[in-house]
C-alpha cells in the first residue's frame, strides 16, 4: 500500500512537473511574442520621429519665410514677425517630440500581458498545490 501510493504520488509530481514546464516554456514565448510586437511598436515610433524631423526641417524653412513675409506685410515689423513665426513653429515641434517620447518609454515596452498570466498561473500552481496537500 505504501509502495503504490509512492507511485502514484511520484506520477502526480511527475505529472505537475510536466505541466509547470509546459506553462513556462509556454510564457516565454507568450513573453518572446509580446517583446517582439513591442520592439516593433518602437520601431514604428522611431520611424514617425525621423519622419516628422525631415518634414519639419523642411517645411521649417519655407513656411517660415512665408508667414514672416505676411505678417510683415500686414504691418508687423521683420523681426517680430521671425519671432512670432519661430515660436510657433517650436511650439509644433514640442508636442511632436513629446508625442514620440512617450510612444518609446520602456513602461510602454514591458510585456505586461505575459506578466500578468505568470502571476494567474502562480496563483493556481499554489491553489492546486494547496488542495493536493
Amino acid at each position: 500500500m505504501t509502495e503504490r501510493s509512492s507511485e502514484g504520488t511520484t506520477g502526480l509530481i511527475g505529472d505537475a512537473l510536466q505541466t509547470v514546464a509546459s506553462l513556462v516554456r509556454s510564457e516565454v514565448d507568450l513573453a518572446r511574442a509580446e517583446i517582439n510586437q513591442n520592439l516593433h511598436r518602437a520601431g514604428t515610433a522611431v520611424g514617425m520621429l525621423v519622419a516628422a524631423v525631415v518634414l519639419a526641417l523642411t517645411a521649417l524653412n519655407v513656411l517660415a519665410a512665408a508667414l514672416s513675409a505676411a505678417l510683415t506685410e500686414l504691418g508687423l515689423e521683420p523681426a517680430w514677425s521671425a519671432l512670432i513665426v519661430g515660436v510657433a513653429f517650436a511650439i509644433l515641434a514640442g508636442i511632436l517630440m513629446s508625442k514620440g517620447l512617450n510612444d518609446l518609454k520602456l513602461s510602454s515596452l514591458a510585456p505586461t500581458r505575459t506578466a500578468e498570466n505568470v502571476k494567474r498561473d502562480a496563483q493556481a500552481v499554489k491553489g492546486a498545490a494547496s488542495h493536493a496537500e
